[in-house]
């Protein structure tokens, strides 16, 4: 069960006693490791499956988990997003908690919002009922009231989409509605569930009794009405046996409530926790793993300080691509040839991926790949198993599965074979029809299915099992309800959002300008902040190609008025790095250790170790790396070595800069030396100062206060210029 675990995956799925905190870096295989826990928690005996729950955020991420359990001889663990979770056990303690049939859950919230609205005397357009309904959301996981609601928007600076005294009121008439009707929302699920367990200690000590350990994956995104519901799981203490797992970094949702301080406060919460951090990064190659370091190193705030610095274990690959248009559709149309470039090489379609910031500007990316002939799959659009041709699909082989003997499948050496040849009754080919629309949409659907009862049929083999039409139809109807749809054959256009947690052999990030990204309506520090993890998130799809691209006018002909994101800048070539000197410890990306010998000054040229130009500057050769180039530099370890510098100075009566002059203390801060081989090798540390001041550096260094000489002390010997 453990082998095949690196050194850190392997301390995850060892930990089986909570509580337990993994910081897990994208890319670096969280999902293993959390599974492999659970797994072996349960093959080792010291779990009963029955008892575990692990919980997620998607329908879609839930299915794989289950999928992965049942591979590793997990069956009997649940894996559900809170939700479902939560459904569960309230429609179960409803009629002994409340009594009386389970209210009605209300699927789509929008038409009684509007039907609110219009109660209150408001027009509200289509787009605007969606920014209201969002509103009313929040309001709710964040467990704020109508009554409060305009007071908190104040306190949050929330940028709300109305008045906040008619979003109160419409949402206070909602609420009436709701009850009048019997019905509930979502949220209210969570509400109501969390409300029982705390209002009932018997029914929250079974609830309690059946699961014993709780996995919670993606924790950096849950919501205080979340948090609210898990603490009602684990009941006091709250620690006995939960596992969470998430990234500060990813996190890109906190404007429907959710909160990352429940991830970064988990130390605090339980001082007696342990905690292992996954930064070995599986995905992409050191060129992207480098990006995604460079523009996490520029970020502030207290997610920028617990960000992780991921290391590739990949081999390396292309340099990331950044390309300026001069309009939209030159900039779509370049993107879409390129695409077909990679297809043409050997890329699949599926594994290729065009991201935006909003979902308005997939249009013209639509219409630049259906004019070269590339499919194209909508992320966000209609689920795939809702699909017309899937359902007709589906019918048929559960038909042909029920069947003892059918002539559609008769004589099908394999189960990829039967599903073909009964598809082949609704038009599926070995070959694609030519070009797109609905025809290619349908045969891509199909198609889908196809390869789901290859892989299906495979990993059946893998676990000695054996693979019949009714067992694949039985996968179908699971993955079905956890709305866990394979990948259609198409190049992928999505969001930003949208692709949190997929995946992708080349990523085109388009449309990175000023106004897009940041979006405009993005106004507080914070705010700026999850934009740049939003491009974060982008970033880190990529396994191996990667494409940044903006363009300067809306459409040709345009006045080029618009500017390329600032969080390019330091990152694209012939850039600045924002402000002087940004970016916090970490972000070498795929710069390796060993690039010199230890103690061992740089002779000949010497290269940025950023992007390997030689340098000449002097100032330049002493940091190593370009000035236009991100730095690395721990800048609170820069303030105290100038505090420092400055006592000694104060100590000698001479200037600051006969100690150490401010572009080596900046070396160190960017370097951070653990031993006096590391420091020696610093451009301005020569013998001499090593021995006078290199313990005390070395101290700062390791966060320690140095031990100093005290005033008036006199200190003798020659000073050596930095």
């Amino acid at each position: 069960m453990l082998a095949g675990l690196d050194p850190e995956q392997r301390a995850v799925a060892t930990a089986l006693h909570g509580p337990v905190c993994v910081l897990a870096g994208a890319g670096t295989g969280k999902t293993r490791a959390i599974t492999h826990r659970i797994a072996y928690g349960v093959r080792s005996g010291v779990y009963q499956p029955q008892q575990v729950l692990a919980v997620t955020f998607t329908a879609r991420a839930a299915g794989e988990m289950r999928g992965r359990l049942r591979q590793l001889g997990a069956d009997g663990v649940q894996a559900r997003t809170f939700h479902a979770a939560a459904l569960r056990q309230l429609q179960y303690f409803w009629p002994r908690a409340v009594g009386g049939p389970v209210p009605q859950l209300l699927e789509r919230k929008v038409q009684l919002v509007a039907e609110s609205a219009g109660r209150c005397g408001l027009r509200v357009q289509r787009t605007e009922l969606r920014d209201l309904t969002a509103e009313i959301e929040w309001a709710k996981v964040t467990q704020i009231g109508p009554d409060d609601y305009p007071a908190a928007v104040q306190k949050s600076g929330r940028e709300a989409p109305r008045d906040p005294a008619e979003t109160a009121q419409v949402y206070r008439v909602y609420e009436e509605a709701k009850s009048r009707r019997g019905v509930i929302d979502f949220e209210d699920v969570l509400l109501l569930t969390a409300a029982i367990l705390e209002d009932r200690p018997d029914i929250a000590d079974q609830v309690r009794a059946q699961y014993r350990h709780f996995t919670v994956d993606e924790y950096q995104d849950v919501s205080p009405l979340q948090q609210r519901l898990l603490d009602q799981w684990t009941g006091p203490g709250g620690g006995a046996s939960l596992c969470v797992v998430g990234d500060a970094s990813q996190t890109i949702y906190s404007f429907t409530g959710a909160t990352p301080d429940y991830l970064l406060n988990f130390r605090s919460r339980h001082p007696e926790a342990t905690v292992v951090k996954l930064v070995r990064d599986y995905r992409s190659t050191p060129q992207v793993v480098h990006l995604a370091n460079g523009l996490l190193a520029q970020a502030r705030g207290e997610a920028a300080r617990h960000r992780l610095e991921l290391v590739s274990q990949r081999e390396a690959g292309p340099e990331p691509v950044y390309n300026e248009y001069e309009d939209e559709p030159t900039e779509a149309e370049t993107t879409a040839r390129r695409i077909k470039d990679l297809l043409a090489a050997g890329v699949r379609a599926s594994e290729v991926a065009v991201l935006f910031r909003t979902n308005g500007q997939s249009e013209v990316y639509e219409q630049a790949l259906a004019d070269l002939g590339v499919p194209y799959q909508l992320k966000g659009a209609e689920r795939f198993f809702e699909r017309p041709e899937v359902r007709d699909a589906g019918v048929l082989l559960r038909g042909a599965a029920r069947a003892a003997s059918d002539p559609l499948t008769d004589g099908a050496p394999d189960l990829a074979g039967q599903v073909r040849a009964v598809l082949a009754s609704r038009g599926f080919t070995a070959e694609p029809p030519a070009g797109s629309g609905a025809v290619r949409d349908r045969w891509e659907s199909l198609a889908a299915l196809v390869r789901l009862a290859e892989e299906f049929e495979r990993s059946r083999a893998a676990a000695g099992q054996s693979a019949d039409l009714a067992a694949y139809v039985a996968e179908l109807d699971a993955r079905a309800a956890a709305q866990h749809a394979p990948a259609v054959e198409g190049v992928t256009l999505a969001s930003l959002h949208a692709a949190k947690g997929l995946e992708w052999d080349a990523v085109f990030l388009v449309g990175l300008t000023e106004g897009t990204l940041p979006i405009i309506y993005a106004k507080t520090d914070e705010q700026i902040e999850e934009e740049r993890r939003l491009l974060y998130v982008g970033v880190t799809r990529a396994r191996k190609h990667l494409s940044l691209s903006w363009a300067l006018a809306r459409s040709p002909g345009g006045r080029a008025s618009r500017k390329p994101s600032r969080f390019l800048d330091g990152l694209r070539p012939g850039s600045s790095a924002p402000g002087a000197r940004t970016g916090g410890r970490g972000g070498r990306g795929g710069v390796e250790p060993g690039e010199r010998a230890a103690g061992r000054k740089v002779r000949g040229p010497v290269k940025c170790r950023v992007c390997e130009r030689v340098l000449t500057d002097a100032v330049e050769r002493k940091l190593r790396r370009c000035e236009s180039c991100p730095s690395t530099m721990d800048e609170a370890l820069y303030e105290r070595l100038r505090e420092w510098r400055a006592r000694q100075a104060r100590k000698q009566g001479a200037p600051a800069y006969v100690v150490f002059t401010d572009a080596t203390l900046m070396a160190i801060a960017e370097d951070v030396p653990a031993s006096r081989q590391e420091l020696a090798t610093i451009s301005g540390v020569g013998a001499m100062k090593l021995d006078k001041y290199g313990a005390a550096v070395l101290s700062l260094c390791a966060g320690e206060e140095p031990e100093e000489e005290p005033d008036g002390v006199e200190d003798d010997g020659p000073v050596e210029p930095a």
